[in-house]
């Protein structure tokens, strides 16, 4: 396995490996050209066999001048500390990268994984995004 060196803690570059290593299982059992929301629920179904902790459409505050201006729903929010958003788009687009920083602000987190299923071979579709 390729060793990459990271600003982040060791553990949290293992744990996205482990997520990694998630939707690579679901996409070959799955494939792609599947609506979009199929791929959250298997994730969470190999999430939860490995004993991974995470949270689905996690709601997210919206502050603006201090005042609640309404929620945003990320995919899923894995141990409390990684964005997990999960497409399946004939291609990702700058939109999706920003969609992603933004919830690694409202979550306070560092590192997101942007992940297309909708791809022949999942490491084509694939974003780490490090904050």
């Amino acid at each position: 396995m390729l060793k990459i060196v990271s600003p982040l803690p060791e553990e949290l570059e293992t744990m996205a490996q482990e997520v990694i290593g998630c939707c690579l299982e679901v996409h070959k059992e799955l494939g792609p050209g599947l609506l979009e929301s199929v791929y959250p629920r298997a994730v969470a179904m190999e999430l939860e066999d490995r004993g991974i902790s995470f949270e689905m459409e996690k709601p997210l505050r919206v502050n603006y001048r201090g005042q609640l201006l309404c929620h945003q729903r990320l995919d899923m929010f894995v141990d409390g500390r990684l964005v997990l958003e999960l497409k399946s788009v004939e291609m990702l687009h700058p939109i999706h990268v920003a969609q992603v920083i933004s919830y690694l602000r409202l979550t306070k987190s560092r590192l997101g994984l942007l992940i297309n299923f909708n791809v022949p071979l999942l490491k084509q579709g694939i974003r780490r995004i490090v904050l």
